[in-house]
């Protein structure tokens, strides 16, 4: 699909078919991901691929009951590595750009699924500390945002 047509066509998606989605759409995602800029190229963020239903589940629970989350076919959940920033920008690194390279790459993920098909939204809402117990976050990470995967079925 034509970039602007992306743009144009992409919209958020909270119901899902029960239709898998496909691994190599999925690692096409994680690659459009992985090519977003940041800061210095430390890519200061970890993405994780949530697909058992058990913790879709929680992570539908830990966003105050959306339970949209928990029908997608995969959840991403994007997670800081504010450690990784701040060896070369210090405080800075550690509060701000570790949180920009986790939006971006949310993005780039979100602008992907639309070019491949998929529906998916944005989801902000959500209890930070039982987001990261669900997807065991180590250290001093911090979930920025979930995107849930899947064939729209609205």
């Amino acid at each position: 699909m034509e970039f602007f047509e992306v743009l144009k066509s992409r919209h958020s998606v909270r119901k899902f078919k029960e239709k898998e989605v496909e691994e190599e759409k999925l690692q096409k995602i994680l690659e459009a991901a992985n090519s977003a800029p940041s800061a210095g190229d430390l890519q200061a963020y970890e993405i994780v691929v949530v697909k058992d239903k058990e913790r879709k589940e929680k992570l539908a629970s830990a966003a105050y009951e959306q339970e949209f989350i928990a029908h997608a076919q995969v959840v991403l959940v994007f997670l800081t590595h504010p450690d990784r920033s701040s060896r070369k920008y210090s405080r800075r690194g550690a509060e701000l750009y570790c949180l920009q390279d986790a939006a971006i790459a949310s993005a780039y993920a979100q602008l992907a699924a639309a070019a491949l098909g998929l529906g998916c939204v944005w989801v902000g809402a959500f209890d930070e500390n039982e987001v990261a117990k669900a997807v065991n976050a180590e250290g001093n990470s911090k979930p920025v945002s979930m995107l849930p995967i899947g064939y729209a079925d609205e």
